[in-house]
């Protein structure tokens, strides 16, 4: 994983995120109805919950709209019914992309994700084609200037917490644990230092190269499922 920064593709898509936040809070609703639905509101049991709304409160999301969620979800409110789906395939030159949505529509899902995949070269395959390439992490983010002690006894710090892998850039320090450590890492890290970013994600264990060409379509590819309503996450191991 060392020398693959995802904050670099986090900060890239900074900008474009921001001059669309009104689908970024659909989307981050749409996880907080799921984790509520399946695991109910209560935030002292229910880690997923948590997790959505520590990620909603960390895009700026207003507190109404994260109330709004759960109330749909725990049937104070009427509410879609929506179906988590994974959908995996290959983008141009190989590359291997996972898709994870929330939908209450499959069929219109399926079509607007195949035709992302088919208009930029690339091909939706089957279940299980890539999935096996991918590790689901925690992932946890500190802004180098949040740190006052120097960077050897903050990374020893952070190992005795418990992290599996730490990596730096000029900006932050980014930190990934296993699933089973990652609320403890996560909690422990939050009493002293502020956390840009903390979630569980999925993490390639190989990378593909492409040269420039390959890599525009694979770019445009993203942006173009990332833009789709229904779809929370895209996963890859472009390098």
């Amino acid at each position: 994983m060392a020398g693959h920064s995802k904050w670099h593709n986090i900060k890239h898509k900074k900008n474009a995120k921001d001059a669309k936040r009104g689908k970024i809070f659909m989307k981050l609703a749409k996880e907080i109805y799921v984790a509520a639905k399946q695991g109910g509101s209560d935030l002292e049991t229910n880690s997923a919950l948590r997790l959505a709304i520590d990620k909603a409160k960390a895009n700026n999301m207003p507190n109404d709209n994260i109330e709004r969620a759960i109330n749909k979800a725990t049937g104070n409110v009427d509410g879609e019914n929506y179906e988590e789906i994974v959908y995996e395939g290959y983008g141009p030159g190989g590359v291997a992309v996972m898709v994870e949505a929330l939908t209450d529509n499959k069929n219109r899902t399926a079509s607007e994700v195949r035709h992302a995949f088919s208009k930029h070269d690339g091909n939706l395959g089957e279940n299980g084609c890539v999935s096996f390439m991918f590790h689901r992490k925690g992932y946890i983010v500190i802004k180098r200037d949040d740190i006052e002690s120097d960077e050897e006894e903050f990374m020893l710090e952070v190992i005795e917490v418990g992290c599996e892998e730490i990596e730096s850039t000029d900006e932050v320090y980014e930190i990934y644990t296993t699933v089973d450590d990652f609320e403890n890492v996560k909690n422990t890290l939050k009493e002293s230092y502020p956390l840009e970013i903390a979630e569980l994600s999925m993490f390639p264990d190989t990378y593909t190269d492409l040269d420039e060409d390959k890599q525009s379509k694979m770019e445009k590819m993203m942006d173009m499922l990332e833009d789709l309503d229904d779809v929370q996450e895209v996963h890859h191991n472009m390098q």
